[in-house]
């Protein structure tokens, strides 16, 4: 039975997308059947996981408004392991089309119980905004990872965000809970991205991921490619942030079990290079 996890914002340019690629990519190399959803009509994530969303004949908007199998609208990616639902365009008008539909805030839990048994892992990337999309998405959820990027107004609009998940919590989802906080964007030779760091760990204290996305070219070449990091450059360092983060909810998840001693690195018995 597979763990739904929503990637959600409403602020634009946190690294969303970057993060539910990225992860989804790096939970398949680790082995765990994982379904990326890319719930955003502007469908960033089709294309920087290597599809044309102009070329798709099936979305989630068809398995959410046409109940469409979502095993019809599945791609597979070239990483083995992950397989999409792609998003179109089209999502735009499926606000309208579902507001005035019963139970219209639990129609992609409906759509994902129907795969949720054929995978360990289903990633959400959520549109920048809180809209019936998003709600959708924090309903079918079993829990939700924020990125904060490390910069000036980090924590604009995360209160808004906070108090959305909440009413999601009491009326919609009551099951809901925040992954964590994932802070982004951090370049350690800007002391505003190590005042955001330790803002954001003062605020939210052990709600933070341990593992943080450091700036990184390979990471922003990736999507261009149509490619995760994974595939494009695996030993970067936007690839080894992002296992870490798979690695990190595994263990979160008691998904797998390192032992103490092998946490540890000896610095003595490291060879110098």
């Amino acid at each position: 039975m597979a763990k739904i996890i929503a990637i959600a914002n409403q602020k634009g340019g946190v690294g969303k997308t970057t993060t539910a690629i990225n992860l989804a990519a790096s939970l398949a190399v680790l082995e765990k059947k994982t379904l990326l959803i890319d719930a955003d009509p502007q469908a960033n994530a089709t294309s920087g996981i290597g599809f044309d969303p102009r070329n798709v004949k099936a979305s989630i908007y068809e398995c959410i408004i046409n109940e469409v199998e979502p095993r019809d609208a599945t791609l597979q990616t070239e990483t083995p392991n992950l397989d999409l639902i792609p998003a179109h365009i089209d999502l735009v008008g499926a606000e309208i089309e579902m507001i005035n539909l019963q139970n219209r805030e639990k129609m992609m839990k409906a759509c994902l119980e129907k795969v949720r048994d054929q995978y360990d892992f289903i990633i959400i990337d959520c549109s920048p905004s809180l809209g019936l999309i998003t709600v959708n998405a924090l309903t079918a959820a079993d829990s939700v990872i924020v990125p904060v990027q490390c910069e000036y107004f980090a924590l604009e609009g995360l209160g808004k965000l906070l108090n959305t998940i909440k009413i999601v919590q009491t009326r919609l989802n009551t099951e809901l809970e925040i992954e964590g906080i994932l802070l982004t964007m951090f370049d350690s030779r800007l002391r505003l991205s190590n005042q955001v760091v330790e803002e954001v760990k003062t605020h939210f204290q052990t709600m933070v991921f341990d593992t943080i996305i450091q700036r990184n070219t390979r990471l922003g070449e990736a999507p261009s490619h149509g490619q995760s990091i994974i595939m494009h450059d695996v030993n970067s360092t936007g690839a080894i942030n992002y296992l870490n983060l798979a690695r990190e909810i595994l263990q979160k998840n008691n998904l797998t079990q390192i032992p103490t001693e092998d946490k540890i690195i000896n610095v003595e018995n490291v060879e110098e290079n």
